[in-house]
Formats: structure tokens, sequence, C-alpha cells
């Protein structure tokens, strides 16, 4: 890549995090005159200063990895897919998160929220969804908010549609992915079927539910998301645990019934 590309990539972060060139040469420990002549190309940054840069200004690291290609450098992360032998280790214990949480759904997903894995209970939830969305790769926000996935079947659609945008969104100015933002406009010119305004909140609830209709009857579900904490590969970095919980007794007893 250019020069010219390392500066751009600098401001747009730089703009993303909403730093000045003066808060992020501090936090980095350059002088604002060297990171002002980085971005305009009068000056190339040592590999340390592309770290440095990068971590004061929190990238992912597959953005890191760009920024250093960007400066003439090699990547610092790696990035294999689940199934290299040396992720053998992750990858079991992804399965095996995934398989103590039955008999509620737990599925595990990429950065670009693609199925990688899934629990025996994952088939509770896709009850009539079409066919054509389940041939992989499976994006689990497209079946989730498709006319032909599960949104007939959500109560309370507009409010997870909503929660479901939002947190796309969230994820798209933190990364600056360009394949979630793809994602994100697909998203939104899907048929938005408007079941009326979102519930209003008792005060007793702790996150948005999932109001799903089953065969045995509504289900009301709340996700948590498990990321890996230390993580030296690019795939595990981008791997996150989406598991449901029933957020009620009684769907805790479907759930259990619908497993058998």
């Amino acid at each position: 890549m250019p020069q010219s590309d390392l500066g751009n990539l600098l401001r747009e972060w730089r703009g993303r995090r909403k730093l000045s060139q003066l808060d992020l040469a501090l936090s980095a420990e350059i002088s604002s005159r060297h990171l002002s002549f980085i971005e305009t190309g009068r000056a190339a940054p040592s590999a340390g200063v592309v770290d440095r840069l990068a971590r004061e200004l929190a990238m992912p690291m597959r953005a890191h990895n760009t920024l250093r290609l960007a400066a003439g450098y090699a990547p610092a992360h790696r990035e294999r897919p689940l199934d290299d032998p040396g992720l053998a280790q992750a990858k079991e214990i992804v399965e095996r998160i995934l398989a103590a949480h039955e008999p509620y759904p737990a599925i595990a997903v990429d950065r670009t929220w693609h199925l990688v894995a899934a629990n025996g209970a994952l088939p509770v939830l896709l009850e009539g969804v079409d066919q054509a969305l389940l041939a992989p790769p499976v994006n689990v926000l497209r079946v989730a908010l498709h006319p032909d996935g599960l949104a007939p079947r959500i109560a309370n659609f507009a409010q997870w549609r909503a929660h479901i945008l939002a947190r796309l969104r969230a994820q798209i100015e933190a990364s600056g992915d360009e394949e979630l933002a793809k994602l994100e406009e697909e998203l939104r010119k899907l048929p938005f079927r408007g079941n009326g305004p979102a519930p209003h909140s008792d005060g007793q609830a702790i996150a948005v539910p999932l109001l799903l209709d089953s065969s045995a009857g509504q289900l009301s579900l709340i996700s948590i998301t498990t990321v890996f904490g230390t993580p030296l590969d690019i795939t595990l970095s981008e791997l996150a645990i989406e598991a449901f919980f029933p957020a009620d007794r009684e769907t805790a007893e479907k759930l259990r019934g619908l497993m058998g």
C-alpha cells in the first residue's frame, strides 16, 4: 500500500475514536509534529510506532494488520480457519460450551455473523425458516430479520429489529468493517413487518427479549455474548458465542420439552 493509505487510515481511525492529532500523539508517546508528518506521508514510522498507534486507537487485530501493511510491515497477527490443527483446542472449547448450554440454544458466529457452530437446540429457533436461508454460509442476522426467516414468528419484531440494527451499527463504528456495513445496508432494505411500537418496559427487564412463537407456544429469550478474553489469532478475536437463556420459568420448561 502507498504511504498515503497509511495517513488516510490514521485520520479515519482518529475520527472514529474522536481523537485529535495531539491526543493520539501524546498517548502514543510521539510528537504531534511526527504524527502530522506520518499522516501526510512526509515521514515513515517505525514498526513500534505503528503498533503503539494501533493500540491507542483500540484497533481490532484485522485493522492493526491493515495499518502495518500500509506502513510497509508484515502483519502482526495470524489468521487461521477454526478447523486449523493449531486451533484444535479452541474449537474443542467452543463445542464444549455450546453442548453444555443445552437444552437452550447457543451458536458461535464469526465477525460478519456467519454461523460457525451450534448446539442441538438450534432447530428450536429455526422452525419454519426457508431452507434457502439455511444454505451455507448461514448469516444469522439475515435469518433473524428476513420475511422468510424468523421475522414472522417474532412477536416483538419491531423491538428486536431495532435492537439488532443498533448492535450492528455499534459494531461497525467500533471496527470500521466494510463487510458489516454492507450487511447493515442489506438488512435495512428487507421488508419491515411493523407490529406496533416496542412494548413499554415495566422496569423489571434486564435485556431486550426475543419473543419467539414456537410449536410449544411463545418463548421469551435473552442472549449473552461470550468472546475469548486474550486471543492471539484473528479468527479467535472475532469469534463470538451467542447463548440464549429462558427469560422465565415457562420458557425453560418449554425448551426442555422441545429438546425431549
